[in-house]
């Protein structure tokens, strides 16, 4: 267990004690990891969402509620879904005796586990939804069960099982988003359609249909993914501007606006970007 807390935080800001499968029994399903999250800090917390390239499953088993909202009002909990790039989410709730299990799918894999990629681009919508009754059937389970590695072991089993029954993506699809992640978001769609050997619109309305967002939205997401982590890593503005591609700082500034809804140096201290390099070490999640 590692404990990860935002940097420069006040004393009341939130603490979380974050659990990891272990290495002698990993996530064995490529574009899937998971994380557990506790805290008991007792204090009601309020936190923006930023955006990954990867889809999020979040089981709250916590005493208290713990509610995401998008930014078009629509509120979900207890079994949430949260798509690429969901409209500036947060996370609202009373942070006492708190538990979740996150889960990272890469699109890739959640179009076959869950099986609405489409329709999942910048949303949130409830795993009932996706799953039906099995949903609460696999959060009754996780939340019955007294240990985090066990918890992990029925969140491997059942998304290993869906993930075997799908409907994969198509090849094309599949080497184009691992191109784009490969490339941090810098790699033209007209290329990545001539590599695939589609014409670009048909690239465009099947990788839409399976992965949920168009393919230079996709880009875009993945090279805002990778900005700012830079800038929660302390580097300046002008220089991460440089170093993934954006034209000038206007241009990374209306990228985060467009993700994230902050500015650059509002993500550069955001409490959400303050996890990712404790309960994601190995390339920040599920981008692949």
């Amino acid at each position: 267990m590692r404990s990860a807390e935002p940097a420069g935080a006040g004393a009341n800001a939130p603490r979380w004690d974050i659990t990891l499968p272990s290495r002698r029994r990993p996530v064995r399903l490529p574009g899937v990891v998971m994380a557990g999250f506790s805290d008991r800090a007792n204090e009601l917390h309020d936190i923006a969402l930023v955006p990954h390239p990867a889809v999020m499953l979040l089981f709250d088993l916590g005493d208290e509620p713990f509610v995401v909202e998008d930014g078009r009002g629509a509120q979900q909990r207890e079994r949430v879904v949260a798509g690429l790039a969901p409209h500036r989410a947060r996370g609202r709730g009373l942070a006492r005796s708190s538990e979740c299990l996150q889960v990272r799918l890469s699109p890739i894999v959640a179009h076959a586990v869950l099986g609405a990629s489409a329709d999942l681009g910048g949303t949130t919508a409830t795993l009932d939804d996706l799953w039906g009754r099995e949903a609460v059937r696999v959060h009754e389970r996780l939340r019955a069960a007294p240990t985090w590695e066990e918890r992990f072991a029925i969140a491997r089993a059942v998304l290993a099982r869906r993930d075997g029954t799908g409907r994969a993506v198509d090849p094309e699809v599949a080497f184009c988003w691992r191109r784009m992640v490969a490339g941090r978001g810098r790699v033209r769609v007209e290329r990545l359609a001539a590599e695939t050997g589609w014409s670009r619109k048909r690239l465009w309305s099947r990788f839409c249909s399976q992965v949920g967002l168009t393919p230079k939205r996709a880009a875009r997401l993945i090279r805002f993914d990778h900005a700012a982590h830079r800038l929660a890593a302390g580097h300046g503005t002008a220089s991460v501007a440089a170093e993934c591609g954006y034209t000038d700082q206007s241009h990374l500034h209306r990228d985060t606006m467009t993700f994230a809804g902050m500015t650059p140096a509002a993500v550069a201290v955001a409490p959400f970007l303050a996890l990712d390099d404790v309960a994601w070490p190995a390339g920040h999640g599920a981008g692949t």
